[in-house]
């Protein structure tokens, strides 16, 4: 949030969370402890013998999932990682329907700081999208916001791509609104419309750019 010391550290923890905390024990590097002293200590606790080695493999490709990037702030009072997200809102920043901030360039630098690692082969991009408040308006979708969200996120996919980084494929989420873990039916992320009372499907203008997109 800050360049101050305590935020730098809280984001660095963060990042060992959501980011290192499989790929560097996959990779043979161990826990990322030198950023999050828990994980020090954690693995001087329950760690066994050869640990690193015995967690490493090998593997064809990882899969990356990316909606968007998380800015913290230090917080003494959070229990262990010591760190608070501010959100995309308060920051005036763009955001979609769930407050998730639009942000492309950071979805090119999660890509690069994944495909640095030197055992990943490839990287999919498994899951990427975003949620609106979607309204059925005389038969029609248009969700012109999900369309200029997706031009972003390809755009800054292509810019890897063409900078050499190891990307083999690209999933959007999703195709039809569907129930989501934590959000419920609320949030719509489809590029498909669902009725969930009468389960009738609508394609949203989203849907027929992406099929322009992909024919062309």
């Amino acid at each position: 949030y800050t360049q101050s010391d305590n935020d730098i550290l809280a984001a660095k923890r963060v990042d060992s969370l959501m980011n290192r905390l499989f790929i560097e024990p996959a990779q043979g590097l161990g826990f990322p402890t030198a950023d999050w002293d828990v994980l020090e200590k954690f693995q001087i606790e329950y760690g066994t013998w050869r640990l690193n080695e015995r967690m490493k493999f090998d593997f064809d490709f990882i899969g990356l999932q990316n909606y968007f990037p998380l800015t913290v702030k230090f917080n003494a009072f959070i229990p262990v990682i010591q760190a608070w997200e501010v959100k995309a809102k308060s920051r005036k920043k763009p955001h979609t329907s769930m407050g998730w901030e639009i942000n492309a360039n950071s979805f090119y630098n999660i890509i690069k700081q994944f495909a640095a690692y030197p055992n990943v082969k490839n990287i999919m991009i498994t899951e990427n999208g975003a949620a609106y408040h979607d309204k059925l308006v005389h038969g029609s979708i248009v969700d012109a916001e999900r369309i200029e969200y997706f031009e972003l996120y390809l755009a800054a996919l292509l810019k890897a791509k063409n900078d050499g980084l190891n990307i083999t494929g690209y999933m959007a989420w999703t195709l039809m609104d569907n129930f989501e873990w934590a959000e419920g039916f609320n949030a719509r992320f489809g590029l498909v419309h669902t009725d969930f009372k009468t389960l009738k499907r609508t394609i949203k203008y989203s849907g027929y750019w992406w099929q322009e997109f992909l024919r062309n």
